[in-house]
Order: C-alpha cells, then sequence, then structure tokens
C-alpha cells in the first residue's frame, strides 16, 4: 500500500494524505519524506493556494511517530537525527507562505498533535479525541510541536495540554482555541472546502502577505532555535529507562 497521497484540485487547493490506517496514521521515514517534497511543491507551485493534511479513514489522523519504525533508536544522538529531521519538516510546514489547514478526521496524539498545531487552522470531526500524550511515554514532545503550541494558545492552557498529557474532546480543544471548526465525519470534505473557499478567492500575493507577517515575528524571536532546545531536551529523555520501559510495554500491547 501507498503511504501517501497528495493531489491538487481544481481550485487550487492541495492535500497530502497520510495513508496507513493500519498503523493510525503513524509517521515512519518514507513518510517524512513524502510530506517534505509535498511542502516544496506547494511552495513553489503558484497554483497551489493552501496545503491540507489529513489521514486516511475514520479513526486516526496521526498517532505521531510509528514506535515500530523507531524503535531501534536508543541513544539521545541517535534519536536526535530523526527528530530534527521531523522538528524541520514541521518548521517548513509552520512558515509555508500558503494557509494549511489540518483537517482532522480521527484521533491526533503525540506528534500528530504537532503536525496539527503547526499548520494554520485545524478542522475536525466530531468523534476526533486530541492529546499530547508524549509525557507518559517519558518524552518531551519532539518535533518541536510544544514550542509552536505555546505560540499559538494561551499559556495555562498549552501549559496544561502539554504537561497533564490528557486527551482531549473536540468540545474541550474548541474551548481553548486548539479547534477552528467541528463538524460531522461524513461532511468534513465538503466543510473544509467551504471554510477555505472565501481564502482561496483571494490573491497569492495577498494571502503570502499576510502569512509572512507571523513568519516575520517567528525569525524575530529565534523560534527554530527554540525549537531545536526543545528537541534537545526530548533526545536526552529517549534514552531514559522510563521511556524505554514505556515503549517496551507499548510494543508488548500491540504484539
Amino acid at each position: 500500500m501507498v503511504k501517501t497521497k497528495f493531489f491538487v484540485d481544481n481550485n487550487g487547493i492541495s492535500t497530502f494524505v497520510i495513508n496507513r490506517p493500519e498503523k493510525r496514521n503513524a509517521v515512519d521515514y518514507e513518510v517524512m519524506t513524502s510530506l517534505e517534497k509535498a511542502i516544496s511543491e506547494v511552495k513553489a507551485n503558484p497554483h497551489i493556494k493552501a496545503l491540507v493534511i489529513t489521514g486516511a479513514g475514520s479513526q486516526a489522523f496521526c498517532s505521531g511517530g510509528d514506535i515500530s519504525a523507531f524503535h531501534a533508536l536508543e541513544t539521545a544522538a541517535e534519536a536526535e537525527s530523526m527528530l530534527k529531521r521531523m522538528g524541520r519538516i514541521l518548521y517548513e510546514l509552520l512558515i509555508l507562505p500558503k494557509p494549511t489547514v489540518a483537517l482532522l478526521n480521527g484521533t491526533a496524539v503525540g506528534g500528530g498533535c504537532e503536525i496539527a498545531i503547526a499548520c494554520d487552522f485545524r478542522i475536525s470531526a466530531a468523534h476526533s479525541e486530541f492529546g499530547f500524550i508524549q509525557g507518559d511515554l517519558g518524552i518531551t514532545t519532539g518535533w518541536g510541536g510544544g514550542t509552536i503550541l505555546f505560540e499559538k494558545l494561551r499559556y495555562s492552557d498549552a501549559m496544561e495540554m502539554l504537561t497533564s498529557s490528557q486527551i482531549y474532546s473536540v468540545e474541550r480543544a474548541k474551548q481553548v482555541g486548539f479547534l477552528s471548526y467541528v463538524t460531522s465525519y461524513q461532511e468534513l470534505a465538503m466543510r473544509c472546502e467551504e471554510w477555505l473557499l472565501p481564502i482561496i478567492t483571494k490573491s497569492s500575493a495577498v494571502l503570502t502577505a499576510y502569512k509572512q507577517m507571523p513568519i516575520a515575528k517567528w525569525s524575530q524571536v529565534g523560534l527554530w532555535e527554540r525549537m531545536e532546545a526543545e528537541i534537545d531536551h526530548c533526545s536526552l529523555l529517549w534514552e531514559s529507562e522510563e521511556h524505554k520501559q514505556a515503549v517496551n510495554n507499548r510494543l508488548q500491547k500491540k504484539a
């Protein structure tokens, strides 16, 4: 099965799909590479007005990193290479000079939430749930998503979401500002297109100019450097016994 899909419709809306429903749309190296290419294509193609990222099926948007794929990464140095690569991808997604939407077709946890918060908007199916559950795995957010979350949510809401590792319902997620819009799973794609319609009718120059405003701010405050520091912290925790035990427990559970 092809792990990802990428296509562009006649309105200039591009869609990137993580197509691993049997793995709850977890990210592995192949998915990373495909997302890198998609972001580059969206940035370079003048006919593309927006990027939508979603998952296949109705169960999961993305469950984060594929534990089975990254289980062999045991040391901080080994983990850092993978984490920093995905962190850079998320930063490029964040500063993409075109509107981006995380179309949350199901549960988004761990790195799945990090991908979602890197997008400008988050549109969700009513049955979805969300959680920065990394703390329960003995690590912190490892792709820079925690730093991004503090940029987009109120401090207290971001801190609670990260430190509690709790699973949020759509109601609670919308209340704290994590979600832009909620609809039924059956109408998700249609509502997303409706949401984007007033945006994509504007000229690319206008859309880019507005997006440059936060991008300039993030550059001035050294956002990427702060994301790197976050990744470094996660790398050190990666080789802790607590994290190794949590990963082994999850792998045994799946087996």
